[in-house]
């Protein structure tokens, strides 16, 4: 069974979908099968991937309201290894037409577990919002992945966001865990991304990842070529900050056994 990612944060423009995009490939060099679901209307996480939402025949959306399986509606994520299941626009339907559904909150769970034995990860892509395809995102995933941003005001918001994980650890997923904080455009030449990244150590001590993403060129150049990091530039900054990432996961996570259980592998003793 696949061990889950969801990769949120209410924020805008924090790392979020930078991260599922470069992380999926990062564990897909790696061998790991790995299926990046793009739980945003928006769909930048498919876009980033060089697919064309015009022609796609079914996205999440068509699974989500139990019009399509998982499985006809993954396309290739342009590496080995990596499967994506794409959104569009039209995902946005989703909370209005499931607004009185029962067990609404369960539908990407349901539709992921379709396909769970398939893959050794999974990670699901978040709107910027606490909406309920964020809900479903985090009853689907077995663990929680924040992006903060070494910016003015970054831990601002981050109480409502632990706040819902909490609900929903109560309600729906007792089993949610955070994976892992993971500070993003730290720019080493600032006191300020030092003082966050600080603060953030200070706080919440080792649910940091040790891996710190930069601000970097490359990175905000490579979804417009709608390929990942690192097939944009794999010799970048960037691209080797998200591969540090995957093997922190894989090698030395902050949920050690549960990943290593994932991919079946005994985890390294600390």
């Amino acid at each position: 069974m696949a061990y889950t990612f969801c990769i949120a944060n209410q924020k805008g423009g924090v790392g979020k979908t930078t991260t599922a995009i470069n992380l999926a490939a990062a564990l897909a060099v790696a061998e790991r099968r790995t299926l990046m679901v793009d739980c945003d209307p928006q769909g930048n996480a498919t876009t980033g991937f060089g697919i064309d939402k015009q022609t796609l025949a079914k996205t999440l959306y068509d699974g989500l309201i139990g019009a399509a399986s998982a499985a006809e509606l993954t396309v290739g994520g342009q590496v080995p290894f990596l499967q994506v299941i794409p959104a569009r626009v039209e995902l946005i339907g989703f909370e209005v037409e499931m607004v009185d559904a029962p067990d609404r909150e369960l539908a990407l769970k349901s539709l992921l577990r379709q396909v769970s034995a398939d893959y050794d990860f999974i990670l699901i892509d978040c709107p910027p919002s606490l909406s309920l395809l964020t809900v479903n995102a985090m009853t689907a995933a077995d663990g929680l992945i924040i992006p903060l941003q070494c910016e003015f005001y970054a831990l601002e918001g981050l109480g409502q966001l632990m706040r819902t994980m909490n609900r929903i650890r109560q309600r729906l997923n007792p089993d949610l865990e955070i994976a892992g904080i993971l500070l993003t455009m730290f720019d080493k030449r600032t006191n300020l991304s030092s003082q966050v990244a600080e603060e953030a150590r200070k706080y919440f001590a080792d649910l940091v990842f040790r891996t710190v993403v930069p601000r970097n060129v490359r990175l905000g150049e490579a979804p417009s070529f709608g390929k990942s990091i690192i097939a944009y530039d794999a010799q970048s900054a960037g691209a080797q900050s998200y591969l540090d990432l995957a093997r922190e996961i894989l090698q030395n996570g902050h949920r050690r056994r549960a990943v290593a259980e994932a991919v079946g592998k005994e985890p390294a003793t600390t």
